[in-house]
């Protein structure tokens, strides 16, 4: 095998394009799960870095159209119990059997987070157009729900009717997407 390829036959930047992009659209998850383990931020950071370190590391192991997250999160979890063993001097810490029981926690919720999510996403398709532009409107950073009645003209109370009157909405949608695929 020449070194521009990888053991699939696909030119190492596109291998490489493929992990950017599975790790961009992951990293808040497997930082949100390194972070649930580790109480100090500092090191949850340390982790972090780590951790992608190795994920890049073993990238060629990870087979391409698998779960990425499952992966990665398997790879931080065993970044962090080594880390942990590493440091056993420390008094206060997570014996190795509650790490585990919060990191399957951590994955479970995560894996409930993503189908939440995107719940949330098919019902905001599912809105009128004005609706999921006041939505879009309000939920902008930096946004309030005072900034978003002047901009569009609109009185605040009138603003805050509409917003309850879409988030009810969303939530039944949600509600029965949900049901619908058994995750509730």
């Amino acid at each position: 095998m020449n070194q521009s390829q990888t053991k699939d036959n696909q030119p190492d930047n596109s291998r490489g394009e493929a992990f950017l992009r599975l790790y961009q659209a992951n990293e808040l998850r497997i930082y949100s799960f390194i972070r649930s383990l580790m109480p100090n931020w500092s090191e949850a950071d340390d982790l972090m870095q780590e951790t992608t370190s190795v994920i890049w590391a073993k990238f060629d192991q990870f087979e391409i159209g698998t779960d990425f997250v499952s992966w990665a999160l398997q790879v931080a979890r065993y970044e962090v119990l080594n880390y942990l063993k590493k440091k056993k001097t420390d008094k206060l810490r997570f014996s190795d059997q509650a790490i585990e029981v919060i990191a399957d926690q951590a994955v479970k919720t995560g894996e409930k987070a993503d189908i939440r999510r995107e719940a949330l996403r098919h019902c905001l398709g599912k809105l009128k157009e004005k609706d999921r532009k006041l939505i879009l409107l309000r939920y902008e950073i930096g946004a309030t729900t005072q900034s978003v009645a002047k901009r569009i003209g609109r009185s605040v109370d009138a603003v805050y009717k509409a917003l309850n009157a879409i988030h009810i909405q969303l939530l039944h949608c949600i509600r029965r997407t949900l049901a619908k695929e058994g995750a509730l």
